[in-house]
C-alpha cells in the first residue's frame, strides 16, 4: 500500500509527464509549419514517450492500490524564435523533471518506500538519458549555428539522432 504522500507525489509527477507530451507535440506542430521533417519526427516520438511515462505512473499506481488521478494539462507555447530556442527550453524542462523525479526518490526514502524507490530508478536513468540526449542536441546546433541556412542541416541532424534512438541504438551511435 502507498501513502497518500507518495500518491499525491507521483500524482503530481504524471501532470508534469502530460504537460511534457502536450509542450513536445506543440513543438512537433510547430516544426512541421516551418518545415523541419526531422524534428516534427523527433518531437513526436518524444511526445509518445512522455505520454508513456505518465502511463508507467498510472499503472503503478494501480498496483500498489493508489488512485491515479489524470490531470489537466495546460497549453504548452504554439511558437518559438528559432530551433535553438526551442530546444533550450527541452533542456530547461528536462532538468525540471529531473529535479522531480529526484524529490521523488528523496521522498520515497523518506517513506521508506521501498517499491516506490525501485520503481523510480527507470525514471532516474531515462532523466540521465533525456537530458544527455537534449545537451547533444544543443551542441550540434551551436556547432552548426542556427541560421536560416543552417536549418537544413540541423535538422538532418536531429533526423539522424531520431532515427538512431528509435532503433534502440541510443544517442551514443550517432557520430
Amino acid at each position: 500500500m502507498i501513502s497518500k504522500k507518495m500518491e499525491a507525489a507521483l500524482n503530481e509527477q504524471m501532470g508534469l509527464e502530460a504537460y511534457a507530451s502536450f509542450l513536445y507535440l506543440a513543438m512537433a506542430a510547430w516544426c512541421d509549419h516551418q518545415g523541419l521533417r526531422g524534428c516534427t519526427a523527433f518531437m513526436r516520438r518524444q511526445s509518445d514517450e512522455e505520454k508513456d511515462h505518465m502511463l508507467r505512473i498510472v499503472n503503478y499506481l494501480s498496483t500498489v492500490a493508489g488512485r491515479a488521478v489524470i490531470p489537466a494539462v495546460s497549453q504548452p507555447p504554439q511558437d518559438y524564435d528559432s530551433v535553438r530556442s526551442m530546444f533550450e527550453q527541452v533542456y530547461a524542462h528536462e532538468q525540471k523533471v529531473t529535479k522531480s523525479i529526484n524529490h521523488l526518490v528523496q521522498l520515497a526514502d523518506e517513506e521508506k518506500d521501498y517499491s516506490a524507490h525501485h520503481f523510480l530508478q527507470w525514471y532516474v536513468a531515462e532523466q540521465r538519458e533525456e537530458e544527455d540526449l537534449m545537451r547533444n542536441i544543443l551542441d550540434r546546433i551551436r556547432l552548426i549555428g542556427d541560421g536560416s541556412n543552417s536549418l537544413y542541416f540541423i535538422d538532418k541532424e536531429v533526423e539522424a539522432i531520431n532515427q538512431a534512438t528509435a532503433a534502440g541504438e541510443g544517442e551514443e551511435g550517432v557520430d
